[in-house]
């Protein structure tokens, strides 16, 4: 064989390896186009939250043995994919480690693969224009930012701080209530004046991410605080009564939109030191949104199905907080509450307030100390759980 035609194979094999690079390259282009087509919406939350169900979908379901990895790679993400699979399981439980293993992930994804930056990350929540932040904006970054100081006091801070559990007297209605309004958190996030750096922005849009995609939709976060418990569903008109009026009386449904009457699915409360709270400025949206939470919330350690013969479930998640879930046709609307037993705090000198509350506490403790039969009876919410702890552990 001549030179010459050892130098024609190479430059026809040079020709080759090339064309093959560029069709793979260009193929590959072609995939990452399709996978994130950039236009206006590229970086709004809905758009963001489909690529993280599908990465991490793919993530969960991709067959390493066709990938020809070595037998150390090989084991290495065969248990990365175990530990997903199990963290995707059990956050949806209330486990913290698990959600903050997921959400550091979807972090990781939204930094490196999807290409979220400084100058993109304000299409998702405007940050830099607080004119444009909704009520729930300006609570998930107050919340946020509480956190970091406070951990998971973080919202019993702000509610102190800003002595947020007093009654007061709202638009329409002719006696005082517990509420915490959307004018309240306006002017919150006005004196807090916050500034975010680019980590800060992105963790705030992973939190909103995550809870609509894994966890508890607007209640997410507030779940996770140290307060007596949370509600979702159980007041305002459910959405079966507001079709039914549509389809017989529109004039009736124009009179309650123009009222701003609340939905069921706009309906959260808070129990905070034995006060029922209610977060006007927070809702779940949708009843579709209120009726997911509700078919996960329960779910740890499999209590069986929320369905229309057995319409409802009485469970504990997986921080010892009990659960019940209601549906229709129990019940109007679909429901939950969550309450959290945090005895460790509790205390006579915390519980009772008021007037004559030392003589109200020296009667309790002589009567414990005399080993009478006690009965505590009162409304729901008015801790009498807490107070049999407070007994039990201070003077027994």
């Amino acid at each position: 064989m001549t030179l010459i035609n050892i130098l024609l194979i190479l430059v026809v094999l040079g020709i080759a390896v090339f064309a093959i690079y560029y069709i793979l390259k260009r193929k590959k282009n072609e995939e990452v186009e399709n996978a994130i087509n950039i236009d206006d919406k590229t970086y709004t939350l809905d758009v963001m939250q489909a690529f993280v169900k599908r990465r991490l979908d793919e993530i969960t379901k991709v067959n390493l043995y066709d990938i020809g990895l070595s037998e150390e790679e090989l084991k290495r993400r065969k248990n990365k994919k175990y530990e997903l699979k199990k963290a995707l399981k059990g956050c949806t439980y209330g486990d913290v480690n698990d959600k903050k293993y997921v959400k550091e992930l979807i972090y990781d994804l939204l930094a490196q693969e999807y290409g979220v930056d400084e100058t993109n990350i304000s299409k998702a929540i405007p940050f830099d224009i607080p004119s444009l932040l909704t009520a729930q904006d300006k609570f998930d970054i107050l919340i946020y930012v509480f956190k970091k100081e406070f951990g998971y006091e973080a919202l019993s801070e702000l509610i102190k701080k800003y002595n947020l559990d007093v009654l007061k007297y709202v638009e329409g209605e002719a006696k005082p209530s517990y509420v915490i309004t959307e004018q309240e958190i306006n002017d919150i996030y006005e004196k807090e004046n916050i500034t975010l750096s680019f980590g800060d922005k992105l963790s705030v849009v992973v939190q909103r991410i995550y809870q609509h995609y894994k966890g508890y939709s607007s209640i997410d976060e507030i779940r996770d605080m140290n307060i007596d418990g949370v509600s979702g569903g159980v007041s305002g008109l459910p959405e079966s009564f507001l079709s039914q009026v549509a389809q017989t009386d529109g004039d009736y449904l124009s009179q309650i939109a123009e009222h701003k009457v609340p939905r069921a699915c706009d309906s959260i409360w808070i129990m905070f030191r034995g006060k029922s709270i209610r977060l006007a400025f927070l809702s779940f949206g949708t009843e579709a949104e209120l009726k997911r939470v509700c078919q996960n919330i329960y779910k740890y350690n499999n209590p069986g199905q929320l369905s229309d013969t057995n319409g409802y479930k009485i469970n504990e998640m997986k921080d010892g907080s009990r659960v019940v879930v209601v549906r229709p046709s129990m019940s109007e609307t679909w429901a939950f509450f969550v309450r959290k037993f945090d005895v460790q705090r509790a205390a006579l000198e915390q519980i009772v307030h008021g007037p004559g509350k030392e003589n109200a506490i020296d009667l309790l403790k002589y009567l414990v100390k005399g080993a009478r039969i006690i009965s505590l009876t009162g409304e729901q919410g008015c801790r009498k759980n807490n107070h049999a702890n407070g007994y039990d552990r201070k003077y027994i």
